[in-house]
């Protein structure tokens, strides 16, 4: 069975006419409260009242004249009807609650005023056209505590209209009002609601689409302004994505168009049978660099791959930070005598970290490794691993040519190289930083830059503390 779908905008229709619906019965509610509690109670209160004022003049024998005057008094001067009869069972000749097939005092009620309580009788008489109210309160001989007569008190009770006749047109306009205000308040609401909603659907599709340029305008600093900001704030960095995406594919694409292109064109000049083996041998030599590149090209974008996944692991052991750096620079020791560098390492000794014993090697080597190759010959490398209470720093700067501050920001992405005229055999694959930059972050650490243009470059990696406790 197929479930009914309503819009929002019809469900929060749905809900003001609801409320309205709501507010309506409940003031008809509370009416009809106020008509009970304060008009058909105080009649009630006020009955009795003047009922037990009479019955207190009376105390034993017959119903005196004095008595008698006093209850013609009360009628002239009272809205009640109040008659008095020294038998009850008189009272069903003049009650206006009298039937035919019922008494007008039951046996329960006789024995309730016997004990000197009073009875309270309602109901609709048609000679009036109204309901009726009525209290029988009891003579009681105080003498024989015999049951003498019964004082009778009744008063036609006004209807709900009568009695809120001066407050129904101030009802009605406040009624108006109020329906008026909360239809132009829900009105509002709905819209401000729906609206943007709606926007962001047919946005959405084109998102869909691939259209990453268009924004929600935010006019509230509610929960649907937040989510018109979010909204806004996932197209920009599906822009991004998108544009990464493509600066990627073109950049994989580059980096792999010009080893093929020697590869193949090489390979075609192999096929030549007048070439010496000397001009065999050099062709041979460029095929297997180009593909040692290719290769090393093709792990790294794995190795970066297997690192931004979210199901990588890696064991970690306690690792002593000073050998790890001190191995780095064993490894890399040619290259720098080959350019006459010197190198200086301040090293604390006493730094333990639990970490990847490979990946953070790659991490040194990369980051020393850059540092050689832009450094000039006979510069300078400066290596130094410290601590404070919060942080470890490991900080490597060198004298080279520096990078300028438009690209320091963009360092770490992707096959993006800050010295655009270096040659391929100089730049290696352009994907070390970005590596780096995430085997610092599995282990919470950063990875900053400082550099001017010709003055060098300073890399900063900082790991928190906690992790070497």
């Amino acid at each position: 069975m197929k479930k009914l779908s309503l819009s929002l905008t019809t469900k929060l229709r749905l809900l003001i006419s609801g409320l309205l619906c709501f507010s309506i019965v409940f003031s008809f509610l509370f009416i009809q409260f106020l008509y009970e509690s304060l008009y058909v109670d105080k009649t009630e209160s006020s009955l009795v009242a003047e009922g037990q004022q009479i019955a207190a003049h009376y105390h034993t024998g017959k119903i005196s004249d004095f008595l008698i005057g006093n209850v013609n008094w009360h009628n002239t001067v009272s809205e009640a009807e109040i008659l008095i009869f020294n038998n009850p069972e008189e009272l069903s000749g003049y009650s206006p609650f009298s039937k035919e097939d019922k008494p007008i005092i039951s046996k329960a009620e006789r024995k309730k005023l016997l004990k000197g309580e009073y009875i309270v009788k309602k109901g609709y008489e048609e000679k009036f056209e109204r309901n009726l109210i009525g209290a029988i309160v009891p003579l009681i001989d105080q003498k024989t505590n015999e049951l003498a007569g019964i004082v009778y008190l009744y008063v036609p009770l006004a209807s709900l209209n009568e009695v809120f006749t001066k407050a129904a047109n101030i009802l009605a306009i406040v009624a108006v009002i109020t329906f008026i205000f909360l239809y132009l308040i829900g009105n509002r609401i709905t819209k401000a609601i729906v609206n943007p909603l709606q926007r962001m659907k047919t946005f959405s599709n084109e998102i869909a689409k691939g259209n990453f340029s268009i924004r929600i305008p935010s006019t509230s600093n509610d929960e649907v302004g937040h989510l018109a900001e979010a909204f806004n704030s996932m197209a920009s960095s599906l822009k991004k994505s998108d544009e990464q995406k493509r600066e990627f594919l073109a950049n994989v694409a580059h980096e792999l168009r010009t080893p093929l292109s020697y590869i193949k064109g090489y390979s075609e000049l192999l096929q030549d049978s007048t070439m010496s083996q000397q001009e065999r041998n050099d062709y041979l030599h460029v095929i297997q660099r180009e593909t040692t590149r290719m290769n090393a090209l093709v792990h790294d974008l794995l190795d970066l791959s297997q690192l931004q996944s979210e199901t990588l692991t890696m064991t970690k052991s306690p690792l002593v930070l000073a050998q790890l750096i001190n191995e780095t620079l064993d490894v890399l020791a040619i290259s720098i005598a080959k350019k006459r560098l010197t190198v200086s390492a301040n090293l604390d000794e006493d730094i333990i970290m639990n970490a990847n014993e490979l990946r953070l090697k790659q991490v040194f080597y990369n980051l020393i490794h850059n540092a050689i190759r832009y450094t000039n010959a006979e510069g300078h490398i400066d290596i130094s691993l410290s601590h404070d209470e919060n942080k470890v720093d490991i900080n490597i700067t060198d004298t080279g040519i520096g990078i300028s501050k438009a690209d320091l920001s963009r360092l770490g992405e992707r096959f993006f190289r800050a010295d655009k005229a270096r040659t391929r055999d100089k730049g290696g694959t352009g994907l070390g930083l970005a590596i780096s930059k995430e085997i610092i972050h599995y282990h919470d650490g950063t990875l900053n830059f400082k550099s001017n243009l010709g003055q060098g470059t300073t890399v900063t990696i900082t790991f928190p503390y906690e992790s070497f406790q």
